[in-house]
């Protein structure tokens, strides 16, 4: 009894927080939208930044574009529908923030379709999507600080059940109380066996009732397993207190999985699999790399021009350079790059192996490698000979985003679970690119990254890394 008398504070904290937040950003995405406005119409009619660059945007968004209610609820309704309002780290994620505003500008203009030429609705979906898709992510974060800041003397309450010394446990209550808005109230024991204060615990989980009483968390994280009898106990409890359960499993992969119930001959069971391996999800991110690898080659062109005319005034040799990578499944393709090395640096790799900094023949890089020309080392600085993968990605050779490939030879070195990295076509970009590239020196590392992605494979996760590529080679961490 004294235990439920907690659950209608708790859900109430609950529920003011969900609508602070929710209030917060629907607020900040209609100011971030009339300012967009404001700032077109200063850069359209009162000539800002002179004359010129007026009448390009005059042509371009005539008077009463982004005008009326109608935008700004389209806008909101995208954003909506893309899930950028719900909990957790969904209202800062980029690929989702995307979505919404495509999906949320990509509604206002549907009727300009029938009064207005294609390619110029299109010119201005591009354009506005861009802006405000700047505009709202560095406006997430200003919102994330004010409401970290707002909850600063109302943190979330939570009690952790688990083993505190295990390492993952350990590492999410380090990260969860680091902000302003997670109080920590302790650990219980997740084990039958007696823990008192001497240990660091508030007690056990067979104590969770009254614990849950003496403590009043808005929140229990469990961090591992309990045996059956445990865990529906802690469900119970936490139902009666009004407290949310969040689940923090010891099996890394199960995590990772995509839960679904399915029901065979009467009984339901639940079907784990992993995204990035369904059909449907292939097709479509196929899909997306024809188009934007299509795009990207014939924007490009001219770029193609200028690196081809560089590298032949460089050094003598060939434009591009093609090696045989191991891509989907283990097929073997050529992979295309621009040349950076002068000719014959193949055949000088083992004579240079003692400068393999990794020590690692899979990882072979070279700080000032001697063979590279000097457009070369322009190019790989910038990433720049990476661009001709654009053919690889539009043949199906690779993917716009995906695992790092890696040599055929280095398949014999490759222990059980290194061939699960290729579970996806190779990417140009990937989660190893954009968490340091040639800083990442250990090969178990790499293929954590390249598995991690496979487990976690979507849409947005995919929009997401190719939004954090271009920040990752300005910072040029780790290009050789």
């Amino acid at each position: 009894m004294l235990l439920q008398r907690r659950a209608p504070a708790t859900l109430r904290r609950h529920g003011v927080r969900s609508l602070v937040r929710v209030v917060v950003l629907v607020v900040a995405d209609l100011l971030t939208f009339v300012v967009l406005r404001a700032a077109i119409r200063a850069v359209r009619d009162v000539a800002v930044f002179g004359d010129t660059l007026a009448r390009y945007v005059a042509a371009l968004m005539p008077r009463g574009y982004l005008g009326g209610w109608q935008f700004g609820a389209a806008l909101l309704v995208g954003l909506t529908f893309a899930g950028t309002y719900g909990r957790g780290d969904n209202r800062r994620d980029l690929g989702r923030l995307f979505i919404g505003v495509s999906l949320g500008v990509g509604l206002a203009l549907w009727q300009s379709l029938w009064v207005v030429h294609p390619f110029m609705v299109l010119l201005q979906l591009v354009v506005t999507v861009t802006a405000m898709w700047v505009g709202l992510a560095f406006e997430r974060r200003i919102a994330d600080f004010g409401v970290a800041r707002y909850f600063r003397h109302r943190a979330e309450r939570v009690l952790f059940v688990g083993d505190r010394e295990w390492g993952e446990a350990k590492q999410a209550h380090e990260r969860l109380v680091k902000g302003e808005r997670v109080q920590s109230l302790g650990w219980v024991w997740a084990n039958g066996r007696p823990a008192d204060s001497s240990q660091g615990y508030l007690g056990s989980i067979d104590g969770i009732w009254g614990i849950l009483d003496e403590t009043g968390p808005d929140t229990v994280v469990l961090c591992g397993d309990l045996p059956d009898a445990a865990f529906e106990s802690l469900i119970e409890a936490a139902n009666v207190a009004g407290c949310q359960v969040l689940g923090l499993s010891r099996q890394g992969l199960l995590a990772r999985l995509k839960p679904g119930l399915v029901w065979h001959q009467g009984i339901p069971f639940v079907q784990l699999s992993v995204p990035a391996l369904q059909a449907r999800e292939l097709f479509l991110k196929r899909v997306i790399d024809v188009l934007g690898s299509g795009v990207g080659l014939i924007l490009l062109s001219p770029v193609f021009a200028v690196i081809a005319a560089a590298i032949k005034l460089d050094s003598p040799g060939r434009v591009f350079f093609s090696q045989e990578r191991v891509g989907y499944a283990g097929r073997v393709f050529r992979m295309l790059k621009f040349r950076t090395m002068r000719v014959g640096a193949d055949g000088e790799k083992a004579d240079l192996a003692h400068l393999n900094y990794t020590g690692d023949p899979r990882l072979f890089k070279i700080p000032d490698d001697p063979r590279i020309t000097r457009v070369g080392a322009w190019l790989r600085r910038w990433s720049l000979d990476e661009l001709p993968q654009l053919i690889n990605v539009f043949l199906g050779h690779m993917s716009l985003v995906g695992p790092r490939p890696f040599f055929e030879s280095d398949l014999k070195e490759y222990l059980d679970h290194h061939f699960m990295r290729l579970g996806a076509k190779p990417g140009i970009t990937g989660l190893w690119q954009v968490n340091g590239r040639s800083a990442v020196v250990d090969f178990e590392e790499v293929v954590r990254l390249d598995r991690e992605y496979i487990d976690r494979w979507s849409l947005l996760l995919d929009l997401r890394i190719l939004a954090q590529t271009l920040p990752a080679v300005m910072r040029k961490t780790g290009a050789y």
